[in-house]
């Protein structure tokens, strides 16, 4: 009869080896949606001169961190291209979309005065104060905001998992990254959308219901209607 020792170390081996393979299949799965979602919309993620000839229903820029009531050097380069972009005729609207969940951070007016100092008239610029993730910036653009074809305008590196989202929610969607500089930090930036792409995989499965909805504002009409 086997002693309770050696019994005892057996099933700790067991353990360690299941362990050791749930692991390698989970990091392994990881990364094999990570490439899957980036090979699944590269050829939406398209230039500039390329957009302008789209006459999308408008240019979703995305919201990023804003700093003392002005935006980040990132949310920056976003609202520059898509001023560029708007102003080059690939869109006669845009949606700024963002965090405004607390009444001292406001992400979205941010973005909209910033395009209205570039002459942009303000009817022409939606602001989706409840875009609290890529996920819902993209569900409320399609329910809320009734677009159906979009120019989403964002880093490149995050371009992929709002695409792949996009898709999945029915939109005809194309990306034109903002890139003109190297930003402090994107290696970990990087390596935390890895874990972004596999969270929105499903997500897109799932597909469901954003922190909020509400009365629908179609953005063919007057921006001002968002205003708060």
């Amino acid at each position: 009869m086997e002693k309770p020792k050696k019994k005892a170390l057996k099933i700790i081996k067991r353990v360690f080896i299941i362990a050791c393979l749930l692991k390698i299949t989970a990091f392994a799965s990881l990364f094999a949606i990570n490439y899957y979602v980036k090979a699944a919309v590269k050829d939406q993620i398209i230039t500039a001169a390329e957009a302008s000839t789209f006459n999308a229903d408008c240019i979703l820029v995305l919201g990023a961190g804003v700093i003392n009531g002005r935006p980040s050097p990132m949310l920056t380069d976003r609202l520059l291209e898509g001023i560029n972009l708007y102003k080059a005729g690939a869109s006669k609207k845009l949606l700024m979309s963002g965090d405004h969940g607390q009444k001292d951070y406001d992400e979205v007016n941010t973005m909209k005065q910033f395009a209205m100092d570039y002459d942009i008239p303000s009817q022409d610029i939606f602001m989706d104060h409840a875009g609290f993730s890529t996920y819902e910036s993209m569900y409320r653009a399609r329910d809320i905001f009734q677009a159906k074809k979009i120019i989403i305008v964002t880093q490149e590196y995050h371009l992929y998992r709002a695409l792949y989202v996009a898709n999945a929610l029915g939109l005809e969607a194309y990306g034109v990254p903002s890139d003109p500089r190297e930003y402090y930090g994107q290696e970990y930036r990087e390596a935390r959308e890895i874990l972004a792409r596999f969270k929105d995989f499903f997500m897109a499965i799932f597909k469901p219901l954003p922190t909020y909805l509400g009365e629908v504002i179609p953005v063919s009409g007057n921006g001002d209607l968002t205003n708060d």
